[in-house]
């Protein structure tokens, strides 16, 4: 597995951009750390509890709230963990940067540590609906609904944003 991310790593960048090369370049290495201890499993942290129990998220929050993602990604990489909600909002804060591959990413490994996570399956979602893969964007839906038994703000923010995204293509 190590070899598999060193490879990808070092594949040529096609950004054009200097600042932005060094961004992802960085942004590639956070991943391969995080890989790498993910690799490890559970073994080498506390068992049970949440990894982030003494993170103040709340901060974080409001940067997202005020569409800071940049100063967003640099809390959350501070704070890079394999707790589920630092991955589900650096995803989300990187989707919102349009870094699709490295927000799937984050979400799956949130999603490989907790499955029911509801913000980590909305914000998968939504990452389907910008790049245009409506299935895959139902499916995460259908798994919200049978998490959120009497409704939940996740299946309600995709349930709107499919429904949004389906008006816009029978407009066209």
């Amino acid at each position: 597995m190590e070899l598999q991310l060193l490879a990808e790593y070092n594949r040529s960048n096609f950004f054009g951009d200097p600042q932005m090369k060094t961004f992802h370049e960085l942004s590639r290495l956070r991943i391969i750390v995080l890989a790498l201890l993910l690799s490890y499993g559970s073994s080498g942290f506390a068992a049970g509890g949440s990894y982030s129990s003494d993170v103040n998220l709340k901060p974080i929050m409001q940067m997202l709230e005020a569409e800071q993602y940049e100063t967003a990604i640099n809390h959350l990489y501070a704070e890079l963990d394999i707790d589920p909600d630092i991955l589900s909002l650096l995803g989300f804060s990187l989707r919102k940067t349009r870094n699709f591959e490295d927000a799937m990413t984050y979400y799956q490994w949130a999603l490989k540590i907790e499955p029911d996570h509801k913000g980590a399956n909305e914000y998968l979602g939504e990452l389907y609906l910008q790049t245009n893969q409506l299935e895959k964007a139902v499916r995460q839906l259908e798994i919200l609904d049978s998490l959120c038994s009497f409704g939940c703000k996740e299946y309600s923010k995709l349930k709107n944003a499919i429904d949004s995204y389906q008006q816009k293509g029978s407009n066209s």
